[in-house]
Formats: C-alpha cells, sequence, structure tokens
C-alpha cells in the first residue's frame, strides 16, 4: 500500500501507524476495568424509632456506594472501604480505556482519509479534491 503512495501521505500514514501501536501498547498495559460511578452516602436504617428516621444529620454512615448499569438496569451496591479503593482503581482504568480507544478511532479515521484520498477506486492516484468519475457522473446528470 505504501509504494503506491505519494512520498508525503506514505510519511503521513506511517506516522499515523506509530501513533495508533503506540497507543495500542497502552491498552496493552492496563489493570482491570469496571464502569460506573462512587459516592458517600448517609443512609437511614429503617427502624421507625431511630435518630435517623427524624433527622436527616443523624444518618448512618457514610457509606460507599457503587451505581453501575447492569444488563440496562442501575444498580446500587454498598461497599467497604477497601472495595471501594479497588473499584476507583477500576473505574479509572475504564475511563483511560475509553480515553484511548476515542484516541485510537480518530487516529483511524485520519488513517482512512490518507489511504482513500491517495487511492481511486482503480488502483490509479486521485488528487485531492479531485472529482471520482461517479461524482462527474452524478453532476453531469444534475446538469443535464
Amino acid at each position: 500500500m505504501l509504494a503506491l503512495m505519494t512520498a508525503g501521505n506514505a510519511e503521513r500514514l506511517a506516522s499515523c501507524e506509530r501513533r495508533y501501536r503506540d497507543l495500542a501498547r497502552q491498552l496493552a498495559e492496563i489493570g482491570w476495568i469496571a464502569s460506573g460511578s462512587l459516592g458517600l452516602r448517609a443512609d437511614r436504617c429503617g427502624k421507625p424509632n431511630c435518630a435517623c428516621a427524624s433527622d436527616p444529620a443523624r444518618r448512618h454512615g457514610p457509606y460507599w456506594h457503587l451505581t453501575a448499569k447492569v444488563d440496562g438496569k442501575t444498580v446500587n451496591k454498598r461497599l467497604r472501604e477497601h472495595e471501594a479503593q479497588l473499584y476507583q482503581q477500576w473505574i479509572t482504568n475504564d475511563r483511560t480505556v475509553r480515553a484511548v480507544l476515542a484516541e485510537m478511532r480518530t487516529i483511524a479515521a485520519e488513517a482512512q482519509a490518507i489511504i482513500l484520498a491517495d487511492q481511486a477506486p482503480d488502483g490509479t492516484r486521485q488528487e485531492r479534491g479531485a472529482a471520482s468519475p461517479q461524482t462527474r457522473r452524478a453532476a453531469a446528470r444534475r446538469s443535464a
């Protein structure tokens, strides 16, 4: 593919490939992932005579809660301190994965544009901005 490209486009494509491979290596180094969010909440126990039932300032806690989607439903789970620390790392990893993938998609789109701009459907080079045969035929039909 690179042999058929102009030198400038081959260089740009090689740059895209290097950046893409670097990001792929970053993905391989990320640990466990989990989606969701963590929050601290003070809860009511449900006992009618407990102070937490009538006074919000006297609720129990605060306790860590994980909120996540599971099979399309929002699920809340109360966590211990050490579990919350683990989930925080996993959630951070998940967000990193999403950011790296978004960057990889951007680079892939750039590479695709380089490849498509350099190659016409019949394998001949197509100048940037030059109309393809299909575009010229469509334009001819519209003007007729």
